[in-house]
């Protein structure tokens, strides 16, 4: 697989283009710097202080300064990372880190996967347009 310059020179060069995954190897500041040289959107969200499904969604939506009109579920997140910026016209790719995923009795390991596959299929939905989407977490 050929890939374009900027990635073969970049610590993504192991990096899926569409996936999400533990932040692992990376921290923040470098996730930005990388999005910034790849000319991509770098979305961030520190959930540290959130403890439900509501807090969660609600500090997503106001960091990555989505309309007032979210609708505050996990289908509207879909949607908020999809079909409005696919309509915005071309898109150079993201890069999202969600930082201290909250790891509660009111925001559990299910509401966490849930979290987890909305974004997982945001990144199929812009693989499937050849648009980078690499989405990186940590729990709390």
């Amino acid at each position: 697989m050929n890939l374009p310059p900027q990635i073969q020179e970049s610590p993504f060069k192991r990096v899926r283009p569409n996936i999400v995954q533990s932040i692992r190897a990376f921290h923040a500041h470098e996730l930005q710097d990388i999005a910034a040289q790849l000319g991509q959107h770098f979305l961030y969200a520190n959930l540290a202080h959130a403890h439900t499904k509501q807090d969660v969604l609600e500090s997503i939506a106001e960091q990555f300064c989505f309309p007032p009109h979210f609708g505050k579920n996990f289908d509207a997140l879909y949607d908020c990372m999809t079909d409005p910026l696919h309509k915005s016209g071309p898109q150079p790719g993201f890069v999202v880190l969600l930082e201290q995923i909250p790891a509660t009795p009111k925001f559990d390991k299910d509401a966490r996967e849930q979290l987890l596959d909305t974004f997982r299929e945001a990144a199929d939905y812009w693989g499937d347009r050849r648009i980078p989407f690499r989405c990186f977490y940590s729990f709390l």
